[in-house]
């Protein structure tokens, strides 16, 4: 960071270069900002990665009620309603502005928008930019208009290690770069750092995505929810390579279909099979490849010689790895894909916090409920990042003091990896939860890189551990059930800590008992 800080301060500052960040900064242009990347932009992020596209309703025979209605299928029980109903009424509006930034979709010959379809859509609304490249297209072009957009100021190579709290009010960011670290004062924060694949070792997502924007709200006190609801994709290329590379659901949604090694279906009894939503298609893989079987997808006769221009991303991802989806089958098995859980928001992406929004993976809207519908998740960072913009841009710029010290460790999520990846993976149990909340407490109460994560995990697995159901993508043999009553959940770091602690305590009470 070669810029003087100083002259910085009092700028809103969003943290996160995927497309819920830079869709903020550009939503409040010309008001000036400041952008803090852990890498260059575009680098190292899930928006990056992205295949699927986003979902909207914008074909002939469907309508957002339509749109509304699966998503509140595949969520369970546990979507907001109106918060999801606002979100996808709003798609349609949010793809257009995103053509206006430049994005290349996909069109028929005619110059209607090409539309996809993927698991538990009824309708074809998923829209793609370079076939599996959506991700890629979107955020080379909003790169490019942030870039050129004067009021927006990026650091790049900054990371954000803590937010600065006074009464609940936040008055700045403690960040680390090549000169050691740095504070940020501002009294206007927005968190749009992504996921938390990072934590599992087995993901699709960039290993940096470990949950970091979720350490800073739950460090700040800010209140959390859903965080038990992990979304395991069902198809990734069953490799060496970590991360792992996924194969998109929208090639089932063209076609393909799983087999086991005999050449046979196994899904006869699930229901929806190849286009089931992806919790119970995740356990249909899960439970084949725990009974001994290798699991793959064939795409042989669907899409066929079309894969590699249909798929440009994926074939070249099987070609390194010796495969040729036209010829080949394509070994799969599940991974860790999206988090449902994060930061509440409200409608404006507020948190509990005063000064503080979220937007993105990191933030719970309440549009996913207990398990994603495919391809809604770009949709909900394009859509709320306006509304962060707009409730930010309302929020009156105040002077706060420079502050001294904040040199924090930069997170180090390895030591926590076999916790989560054992305990809070596709299928869960009581015994296994209590065990690694254990294991966890001592690394999150520590001062040292894994505390971050640590913390973050320790969270995710109280919530797991209070929800004794199976819902969605939370499913615990001990609790096959679905409760009688949905019920979204809510936690902070100082109750889970709480909690982790006396379930420390209670083997050395039993014993005295």
């Amino acid at each position: 960071m070669s810029a003087d800080v100083r002259s910085f301060f009092g700028r809103p500052i969003i943290i996160g270069g995927g497309i819920a960040g830079l869709m903020t900064a550009l939503h409040l242009a010309p008001e000036p900002v400041l952008l803090l990347s852990r890498t260059l932009l575009g680098a190292d992020t899930s928006s990056t990665w992205a295949q699927g596209g986003l979902a909207a309703s914008l074909g002939n025979d469907d309508d957002p009620a339509l749109h509304l209605a699966d998503t509140l299928a595949a969520g369970d029980g546990l979507c907001d309603r109106d918060m999801a109903c606002r979100i996808l009424q709003a798609a349609p509006d949010a793809i257009e502005g995103l053509a206006r930034f430049g994005v290349p979709f996909d069109r028929t010959p005619n110059g209607s928008l090409h539309l996809g379809l993927e698991a538990a859509h009824s309708r074809r609304r998923i829209i793609h930019a370079h076939g599996d490249g959506s991700g890629r297209e979107i955020m080379r072009a909003l790169i490019a208009a942030v870039r050129s957009t004067p009021s927006i100021v990026v650091v790049e190579g900054v990371e954000a290690r803590r937010l600065a709290v006074k009464d609940n009010t936040i008055r700045g960011v403690w960040a680390s770069c090549s000169i050691g670290p740095v504070f940020l004062g501002s009294r206007r924060v927005v968190l749009g750092t992504g996921g938390i694949g990072g934590l599992f070792l087995d993901t699709t997502n960039p290993s940096g995505s470990c949950g970091q924007g979720l350490a800073l709200a739950a460090r700040a006190g800010a209140v959390l929810s859903d965080l038990e609801f992990i979304q395991f994709h069902p198809t990734a290329l069953d490799g060496p390579d970590r991360p792992m590379t996924l194969i998109s659901e929208a090639v089932r949604g063209e076609g393909a279909v799983l087999i086991d090694e005999t050449g046979q279906s196994f899904l006869q009894r699930v229901q929806g099979a190849e286009l089931a939503p992806r919790d119970v298609l995740a356990r249909a893989v899960w439970n084949h490849l725990a009974n001994g079987h290798r699991v793959f997808l064939d795409a042989r006769q669907r899409p066929g010689p079309e894969f590699a221009r249909q798929f440009p991303t994926i074939a070249s991802a099987c070609r390194g790895a010796g495969i040729n989806p036209a010829r080949d089958l394509i070994p799969i098995r599940p991974a860790q894909h999206y988090h449902m859980g994060g930061v509440a928001v409200d409608g404006s992406g507020r948190t509990s916090v005063k000064g503080l929004w979220a937007c993105g993976e990191v933030a719970s809207t309440g549009l996913h409920g207990a398990n994603r519908l495919a391809s809604n998740s770009l949709t909900e960072a394009v859509v709320c990042a306006r509304w962060v913009a707009e409730s930010v841009a309302a929020t009156p710029a105040r002077r706060t003091k420079p502050a001294f010290g904040g040199d924090y460790p930069a997170p180090d999520p390895i030591p926590v990896r076999p916790f989560l990846s054992c305990a809070l993976g596709i299928v869960r149990d009581g015994e296994g939860l209590k065990a690694v909340i254990r294991a966890l407490l001592p690394l999150a109460e520590s001062k040292d890189a894994a505390s971050d994560p640590a913390a973050v995990a320790l969270m995710i697995a109280i919530a797991a551990l209070s929800r004794e159901e199976s819902r969605g993508a939370h499913y615990r043999t001990d609790f096959p059930d679905p409760a009688p009553e949905a019920r979204r959940s809510e936690i902070t770091l100082e109750a889970a800590l709480g909690a982790a602690r006396e379930l420390a305590q209670s083997p050395a009470l039993e014993r005295a008992t």
